[in-house]
């Protein structure tokens, strides 16, 4: 199975050159974090690594994704077996629900910050795995803090989530029908709970495993060309 990056940087051959990084990753805000500054007026992209992922992991998918936007990509602060995450887990699909609410507030900090120092509208999560259930997380517990998310291969990340007030915030989440760490059920969940929540969720199922795939770039490139974004203070 190829890695996130292989799959983003054979697309991102088939396109356009990468644009040149203005800064190295850098340890400031309370994340380490990498930072590309936009070329154009797309809505910036805040980039969530799976497991064993750095700030550099999504930054070609990004690139496909929004081209043209500014990415931020934190690295996630957790280690689990040397292999950075973005909050503790008690087992496989077990989430230490204390931490996972602590590390979401440090986040939701984090980006405020970064909006501050970089001149940031609110971002748009693009997460995949553990990087996609703690935007999950800053969704119902930080609903300010987003404009909408990109979540591949999610899982409701709290089991007695805040009613939030997402007022229509566009959310795709893309789940693999051959998942073998979320549920079918689970997906659905999440799904509803956001829906429930005031958000305007389209949930995709692609014939694929835990893995990310060509299809998802495709469809999630698809749906932010295709999305109206409110301008978000």
């Amino acid at each position: 199975m190829r890695t996130i990056s292989e799959v983003a940087m054979t697309q991102e051959s088939r396109t356009e050159e990468p644009r040149t990084q203005e800064s190295r990753s850098q340890e400031s805000l309370g994340f380490i974090h990498r930072f590309e500054p936009g070329t154009g007026a797309a809505r910036p992209l805040l980039l969530l690594h799976g497991t064993g992922g750095n700030e550099l992991d999504l930054l070609p998918l990004g690139r496909i994704v929004a081209p043209g936007a500014a990415l931020l990509s934190p690295r996630g602060p957790v280690s689990e077996n040397g292999m950075p995450r973005f909050f503790r887990r008690l087992a496989e699909g077990v989430f230490d629900e204390a931490d996972l609410r602590r590390r979401t507030g440090d986040l939701a900090a984090f980006v405020a910050a970064a909006r501050g120092r970089y001149g940031l509208g609110a971002p748009l999560a693009l997460g995949f795995s553990n990087g996609a259930n703690i935007a999950a997380s800053l969704l119902m517990l930080w609903p300010e803090v987003l404009a909408g998310a990109v979540l591949i291969r999610p899982m409701v990340p709290l089991s007695e989530p805040p009613m939030a007030d997402l007022a229509g915030r566009p959310v795709l989440i893309l789940s693999g029908a051959m998942d073998p760490i979320v549920p079918a059920e689970n997906a659905r969940r999440l799904a509803a709970q956001l829906t429930a929540s005031g958000a305007a969720v389209a949930h995709r199922i692609l014939p694929v495993g835990h893995g990310l795939s060509q299809g998802d770039l495709s469809l999630a490139a698809d749906w932010v060309r295709g999305l109206a974004l409110p301008n978000a203070a």
